[in-house]
């Protein structure tokens, strides 16, 4: 079934999940008047923002985020989400917005003196850091009493690594990193270990598969995915068995041996130190949420 949820994180401050795990399209409307700034993230599946009464839409597509912000005029909320789809949004106020960046604020683009009248819209990737965050803003295990606080914690780090990101697309998280040459070797690097997650190479086996020194590799990967190596690929994996357990398709022991844990208590520990509880419970969860 359709649902939405509002949490209020401080006055001129929301977050607002979506989530539409029925076989029919659903829409959400809000009111957003033209002093909040929105963000918003295709966590699975994908939706459509409807504007102007239909006259023109964005698709909000899975792992695309959309940031909007028009001093001119309103852009209410018409949300309309496709089956099985999950959608979080963030709306803050300009003057809360403001604060965030107070002494850094010539290093984002929208708030300089030549941008301050103008509406602005972007769309991008979500990178994987960001999708952890955003992941667990869905799955938590916390009792309600500190669900806000929990809320505003994660919230403010999302905003945090989406803004802390070059001005050049292709150059991902690194700032330092200019050599072209390297950072697609590097990528490929990254590639590789997603595609054999279940046996992936060693790091000296790897940087000679791209051709790359290992000091080369080491640096550079941990400058433009914000990881080592084998950090970023328990993350990628602890998150990808986590969308399996979603699917309904696998048990513990076949996630587990599809992402590379040949015995099922092994599994069992990296996902609880990954998300704080045991596969076996995190289904549970799933299932009285249906």
């Amino acid at each position: 079934m359709g649902s939405h949820e509002e949490i209020m994180i401080e006055d001129g401050f929301y977050v607002l999940k979506y989530e539409n795990n029925s076989d029919e399209t659903t829409h959400f409307t809000r009111d957003v008047d033209t002093e909040l700034i929105q963000f918003h993230f295709g966590i699975k599946g994908r939706g459509k923002f409807i504007f102007n009464q239909g006259r023109y839409a964005l698709d909000i597509r899975e792992e695309v985020s959309l940031f909007l912000y028009n001093p001119q005029t309103n852009l209410p909320l018409h949300l309309e989400i496709a089956p099985h789809s999950w959608v979080i949004s963030i709306l803050v106020s300009i003057k809360k917005f403001h604060g965030f960046f107070s002494e850094q604020a010539d290093h984002i683009p929208f708030l300089s003196p030549g941008n301050i009248d103008r509406k602005y819209y972007k769309d991008d990737k979500i990178n994987p850091s960001m999708a952890i965050v955003l992941s667990q803003l869905f799955h938590f295990n916390l009792h309600q009493s500190i669900k806000k606080l929990y809320f505003k914690g994660k919230v403010y780090e999302l905003l945090s690594l989406y803004f802390n990101r070059t001005e050049d697309p292709n150059a991902e998280q690194c700032p330092f990193l200019i050599d072209e040459e390297n950072v697609i070797k590097i990528r490929k690097a990254k590639d590789i270990v997603i595609a054999n997650m279940a046996e992936p190479p060693g790091l000296e086996e790897l940087s000679e598969q791209v051709g790359i020194s290992l000091k080369k590799l080491k640096m550079g990967f941990r400058q433009i995915y914000g990881d080592s190596v084998y950090s970023f690929l328990f993350d990628y994996k602890m998150d990808y068995a986590r969308k399996l357990l979603d699917s309904g398709s696998y048990n513990v022991n076949e996630v587990g041996l599809r992402i590379g844990y040949s015995t099922a208590s092994h599994f069992i520990a990296a996902f609880k130190k990954k998300f704080g509880t045991t596969p076996k419970k995190y289904l549970m969860s799933i299932n009285e949420k249906v």
